[in-house]
């Protein structure tokens, strides 16, 4: 009895698998071309046998069922197997209801396991003694709706694996992409670690080489003491605020075996050689920085902001290399570091990349910015230009 009981409720189950997304503009114009397809058959299945004899109360009943069936073919995507149960017995005194029947049927062996699609096509032939009973044709019908049914069920149980072929692709695509986009953001986290690294261990080593002076000169003038211990000072200050930066950041084994810390890295005071270097190998880069003193800009807010001008600027020569590109920096302490890079997206064919440079440059940008506490965003504008805009924290 239990194994009964497991059978059919393995057999009315939904298949999670297979259940079909909203429906969407093409889903609708198919759905409206089945629609008239049943209506169009049905009516010339009823003019049929009306030809052959049905009158009277048979013909208003089998037109009126028919159009019921036909109405239904609307929820079919929905309830596919329902629908087949519900429809079979109607199928029986009603020839206008034998094509969206057969429509029916279809999306059963389309969107359902073998077993409902077995149980419905074996209801619908177990109706065909009672169709010809009251719909005499003349000829037999058992061959054609035999053979109608198993090609039904073939094309709907081929299109279903071909669906779900595709949605195993599309699922297995998506799983790649999150894992590159992962990896990227790692080795973003990775490399800005090791950004920090290098500036902590330059900062301690000034902090090192001063207090060292201290110990082995005790009796130095006051005015030497007082300059190395403010250096000290702000060497520990900034390197505070490095190591503040950099808390939350993921580092592999390889940063903390380096052998030796290399040189800082270039700050938003390197910015004039970034824009030389572009406009000698041809880039038109009109440049407006509203900066008092970009060597004043903190080194982790112009280490990131220098970043995303060479990637914006990178960008631009491959996807846009003959387009003139429009830099504007601005801010100030406690206002933020404000950037916006602008170049005229170029004309693409038809199937490729919407917008430029949207690759694995511009993820890790985006994570550098959100792990600094800012944000950068990507993208065309009203104009149809491509833009890249960010702001980053710029402590007071």
């Amino acid at each position: 009895m239990t194994a009964r009981l497991s059978s059919l409720h393995t057999l009315f189950a939904p298949d999670p698998d297979t259940v079909p997304p909203r429906r969407t503009r093409r889903d609708w114009y198919v759905d409206s071309a089945l629609f008239l397809a049943a209506i169009g058959f049905g009516s010339a299945a009823l003019s049929t046998s009306y030809h052959h004899g049905l009158r009277g109360a048979l013909f208003y009943i089998d037109l009126v069922v028919g159009v019921v069936v036909c109405l239904s073919l609307w929820w079919r995507r929905r309830w596919p197997f329902e629908l087949g149960l519900a429809s079979a017995p109607l199928l029986a005194i009603s020839s206008f209801a034998g094509p969206a029947g057969g429509i029916i049927l279809f999306t059963v062996a389309a969107y359902r396991r073998w077993q409902q699609v077995a149980l419905v096509a074996a209801l619908q032939l177990a109706m065909l003694p009672a169709e010809q009973a009251i719909h005499p044709q003349g000829n037999s019908v058992y061959a054609p709706a035999i053979l109608g049914t198993a090609v039904l069920v073939a094309g709907g149980m081929w299109w279903r694996g071909r669906r779900q072929t595709q949605d195993e692709r599309r699922r297995r695509a998506e799983a790649e992409e999150q894992l590159r986009v992962e990896q990227i953001r790692n080795a973003e986290r990775d490399r800005i670690a090791r950004e920090m690294h290098d500036v902590l261990a330059h900062r301690i080593s000034l902090l090192s080489l001063h207090a060292g002076a201290l110990e082995f000169h005790p009796d130095a003038p006051p005015e030497e003491v007082a300059r190395a211990a403010a250096v000290i000072r702000a060497s520990a200050h900034q390197a505070l605020e490095d190591l503040r930066a950099v808390l939350g950041l993921l580092r592999t084994d390889s940063v903390a075996h380096r052998a030796a810390p290399e040189p800082p890295q270039p700050t938003l005071a390197a910015l004039p050689e970034l824009l030389a270097e572009s406009r000698a190998v041809g880039m038109m880069v009109d440049a407006e920085v509203r900066v008092a003193d970009p060597a004043a800009v903190p080194d982790v807010v112009g280490r990131n902001a220098l970043r995303i001008v060479q990637e914006a600027l990178t960008n631009a020569r491959k996807h846009a290399g003959s387009a003139p590109v429009h830099l504007a920096i601005d801010g100030a302490p406690g206002e933020g570091l404000r950037i916006r890079v602008r170049n005229p997206a170029p004309v693409v064919a038809n199937g490729a990349p919407e917008i430029p440079g949207a690759g694995t440059g511009l993820v890790g940008l985006t994570e550098r910015a959100a792990l600094s506490g800012g944000r950068l965003e990507h993208g065309r504008d009203e104009n149809g230009d491509f833009t890249l805009s960010a702001w980053l924290p710029w402590p007071l």
